[in-house]
C-alpha cells in the first residue's frame, strides 16, 4: 500500500495505517527535533506532539503531496516553539535576577546574596537546555509540579523524574565547578 492510500485509511480511523505512517516516519521527525533541540527527552516529546498534532490534523492534509515534509515542518515549529518559551523564562529569571531588593539588608548581605545568585546562575548554564527549563518553572517562576506538567506538556510523573535528574546534574556542576557555592548554600 502506498502512503496516500495509507492517509487515507487514516482519514477513515484506521488506526493500523496510522501506525505504519508513524513508523515510517517517527525517525526523521525525531532526528529533526534533536538537531534543533540538542536533547533527546526533548526531542521525543516533540516528535510524539508532532505526531499527534499531525494525526488531528489529517483531514487538512493534502494526500497528492508527501507527507514527510508535512510532518517535519509541524515537528521544526514545536522545536521552535520549545525553544522560545525556554527564552522567555531565560528573560523571567534574568528580570527576577536583577530586580532590585527593597529591604534592609546590609551592603555585605546583598553582595553576597548577588554573588550567590550570579554564582548559580553560571552553575544552570551549564545543563542541558532540559534541565535548564525544569530547573527555572519550578525554582525560579516557582510553578508547581501540575502547573510545570502543564507548561511542559508532559505527565507530572515526568516532571518530577526530570526535576531529579536536573537536580542531580546541578548538584555534581556546583561540586565540580562550583565548590564555593556548595560551602555558602546546601543544594
Amino acid at each position: 500500500m502506498d502512503e496516500a492510500e495509507l492517509v487515507g485509511r487514516a482519514r477513515q480511523g484506521d488506526g493500523e495505517a496510522w501506525y505504519n505512517l508513524v513508523r515510517a516516519h517517527q525517525e526523521a521527525v525525531f532526528r529533526l527535533a534533536y538537531l534543533l533541540l540538542r536533547d533527546a527527552s526533548d526531542a521525543e516529546d516533540v516528535a510524539q506532539e508532532a505526531f499527534v498534532r499531525a494525526f488531528r490534523a489529517l483531514n487538512t492534509f493534502d494526500p497528492e503531496r508527501p507527507l514527510r515534509p508535512w510532518l517535519l515542518r509541524i515537528a521544526s515549529n514545536l522545536a521552535h516553539n520549545r525553544r522560545r518559551s525556554l527564552g522567555r523564562y531565560l528573560e523571567a529569571l534574568k528580570r527576577l535576577y536583577s530586580a532590585p531588593e527593597v529591604t534592609s539588608a546590609t551592603p555585605a548581605d546583598t553582595l553576597g546574596r548577588r554573588w550567590e545568585a550570579e554564582t548559580l546562575w553560571s552553575a544552570i548554564k551549564h545543563l542541558r537546555p532540559a534541565e535548564q527549563e525544569v530547573v527555572y518553572l519550578r525554582y525560579f517562576l516557582d510553578l508547581s509540579e501540575a502547573e510545570m506538567a502543564v507548561a511542559m506538556n508532559v505527565a507530572p510523573g515526568t516532571v518530577k523524574s526530570r526535576l531529579h535528574r536536573a537536580l542531580g546534574r546541578l548538584r555534581l556542576v556546583v561540586d565540580e565547578q562550583y565548590p564555593s557555592l556548595r560551602e555558602e548554600r546546601r543544594l
